[in-house]
């Protein structure tokens, strides 16, 4: 699907405010109402708008702490590397997961409580995961440019 410069806008707009009316998207891109909506709808069945949601604020959730942990796991077979991302998928504390390259296999970002509670967490449970070989935790001191939305209308050089 070619998205244009109105598409654009219009993803720009979402990103910053889910919850902006069909009504204020229109005016604020200047295109009237019908072919806002229809546009929107076309990006959400082209599966370029995945959902809606919130930002929130993990600290006042009581989430005091966020770490990103590399692991590396024993076998490369696909089936041991499934064993674990189903794990992984079923951990509330883990908000994403990445299969990486270079010298560790996964990228776990994890919230916790507190320091220890995440030692908890990472003894009890990350350690016992299916196929670790190695986890190296490194904790965020201060979050500089938290992830807000995508570059759109971008051309990177």
């Amino acid at each position: 699907m070619k998205i244009d410069r109105v598409d654009e806008k219009i993803l720009k707009v979402l990103q910053q405010d889910s919850r902006t009316t069909n009504l204020q998207l229109s005016e604020h891109i200047g295109v009237s109402a019908s072919p806002c909506w229809r546009r929107v709808k076309r990006l959400e069945d082209e599966k370029i708008i995945k959902g809606y949601g919130v930002l929130l604020d993990r600290r006042k959730l009581g989430l005091g702490v966020m770490v990103f942990i590399r692991v590396s796991i024993d076998s490369h077979s696909e089936a041991e590397a499934k064993k674990f991302e189903e794990k992984v998928l079923e951990l509330e504390n883990v908000v994403a997961c990445y299969s990486i390259g270079g010298d560790a296999d996964f990228l776990l970002q994890v919230v916790s409580q507190d320091l220890d509670t995440y030692a908890d967490f990472s003894m009890s449970t990350i350690r016992r995961l299916p196929g670790i070989k190695e986890m190296q935790s490194m904790f965020i001191l201060k979050e500089i440019k938290p992830f807000k939305g995508f570059p759109i209308g971008k051309t990177f050089n």
